[in-house]
């Protein structure tokens, strides 16, 4: 391996090792309580050196909406140019859908132990929706170019986007039982296929 690569994975380990001590804490202690020089302490870092991986104590618990969003693009960027663009959004929702669903089993204990914060928190779950909304400003500019529009100007490329995102929060909020993540990732897959088969084709024209 180069030690371009080997410096790569010490920053990952570094990065899961720093969010797995503040998710511990938050859960333990509280998220309110729970401070940056603690999660840091723990791990046996600096502050400083919390800083280089998350920007804030809320980075930590929405670090998920980053990961979420880069498949999310970068699945767009590679569909055909020709596709219809909610077409492509829900190919875009399945390739999200894969990543949690091909999860270790830590990262599925990352995604509840962040659902648990978040459901205890309702502060977060506000943050968590703004950064949502964020992704979908930036989807929405996507959807606009692939039909020669601009997104300031262009409604529907907004709605086109929001009707699609709506399909991961049902999913997501509306659990039918236990709460995990199968359970949940099934939610989502089911809402894909039903907001597919609600919407006539050409409808995103």
């Amino acid at each position: 391996m180069t030690a371009v690569g080997l410096r790569e994975r010490k920053k990952e380990k570094t990065r899961l090792a720093i969010l797995d001590a503040a998710l511990e804490l938050f859960l333990e202690q509280g998220y309110e309580s729970t401070t940056v020089e603690q999660i840091a302490g723990a791990v046996d870092v600096s502050p400083r050196t919390f800083f280089r991986y998350f920007t804030s104590k809320d980075h930590l618990v929405l670090w998920f909406h980053d990961q979420s969003e880069e498949i999310l693009l970068e699945t767009m960027a590679a569909r055909p140019p020709d596709e219809p663009p909610f077409t492509a959004l829900m190919h875009a929702l399945r390739a999200m859908l894969a990543d949690i669903e091909d999860a270790t089993p830590q990262e599925h204990e990352r995604f509840l132990k962040l659902r648990r914060i978040l459901d205890e928190n309702p502060r977060l779950v506000g943050q968590s929706v703004a950064r949502g909304t964020e992704t979908e400003r930036r989807l929405a500019e996507v959807v606009a170019a692939r039909r020669g529009v601009r997104a300031d100007e262009d409604q529907l490329s907004h709605l086109i986007v929001a009707f699609a995102m709506s399909t991961m929060r049902v999913g997501f909020e509306c659990p039918r039982s236990d709460g995990s993540l199968p359970e949940i990732t099934g939610r989502m897959a089911e809402s894909i296929e039903l907001a597919e088969r609600s919407l006539r084709p050409g409808w995103d024209a």
